[in-house]
């Protein structure tokens, strides 16, 4: 629970610094690519890459210790840590709700850390990765169906495709049990793993460009935590300690719910802070 956590923490604090690397990139010319280099000359965004790093590790660790249900509702609450770290360096103005859907958030998660048991002990089948392969797969056509949407309908479908691509990486590191470099060639979830991640940076990216930042991280939010928690509950095996299952849900609703409020910040704002905000 601490790795997951710490995870959400990274990835959230991540955010925030990416976007205060982008404000001050985005003064220059020239074009996404221009804006990218520039970008890289700044320590924030490096930093915020470290972080991104850092808090892989620590999802992977912690994927291979709790449920899925767990890790997935701890890593939706990124966006609580990103809402609290945005307020303080960007000078975001959080409203009375969102201050309390940050509170909802670590409520849900104090929950789930009281109710979740350990991983479950069930390796998973070949078929099981399998369909995490062609799952995989399936992220691509949804990106290649959301682009051709215009408005809240693409932002929604690219960003749901984003989180089943992030929740192919949840169950994929659970599927990967033997890491020496001819098993990791021959399991099919290994490439789940690069294709969902790959795509589901791609088409988050997208929908965040071209799309309502709230709509797209709602769908990506929904897309990484429930999908994912079923198949580690049915195929995986993952369990609550004894007679706290009710806990366990009401924790996993909770936290994920407190996340949805606070979806606007799935992109930290890189706007003028003195602006009226939302």
């Amino acid at each position: 629970m601490v790795c997951a956590l710490g995870a959400a923490l990274c990835f959230g604090t991540a955010t925030v610094l990416q976007a205060m690397a982008a404000r001050a990139a985005g003064s220059g010319g020239g074009g996404d690519t221009a804006l990218l280099l520039r970008a890289l000359r700044q320590w924030r965004y490096l930093a915020g890459l470290a972080l991104d790093g850092v808090g892989f590790l620590l999802q992977i660790a912690a994927l291979r210790s709790i449920p899925i249900y767990t890790v997935g509702a701890a890593l939706a609450s990124s966006l609580a840590v990103t809402a609290v770290v945005a307020s303080r360096l960007l000078r975001v103005r959080l409203s009375r709700m969102e201050w309390g859907a940050v509170g909802v958030v670590c409520l849900g998660l104090a929950m789930l850390g009281l109710a979740s048991g350990t991983e479950g002990d069930k390796g998973g089948s070949a078929a099981l990765k399998y369909a995490m392969l062609g799952a995989a797969f399936g992220v691509l056509l949804i990106g290649a169906a959301g682009g051709r949407l215009a408005g809240r309908g693409r932002a929604l479908l690219l960003g749901l495709g984003a989180g089943f691509g992030f929740g192919v990486v949840e169950v994929a590191v659970r599927l990967i049990d033997d890491v020496s470099p001819k098993s990791l060639l021959t399991n099919p979830a290994t490439y789940a793993l690069l294709i969902g991640g790959g795509a589901a940076f791609l088409l988050l990216t997208s929908a965040l460009q071209r799309g309502s930042v709230t709509t797209a991280t709602a769908g990506m939010v929904l897309g990484e935590t429930i999908g994912p928690a079923a198949v580690g509950v049915v195929w995986l095996g993952d369990r609550t300690r004894e007679g706290l299952t009710w806990l366990a849900i009401l924790g996993f609703a909770v936290a994920v719910a407190g996340a949805l409020a606070l979806a606007r910040f799935g992109e930290a704002p890189v706007t003028d802070p003195t602006a009226p905000q939302r």
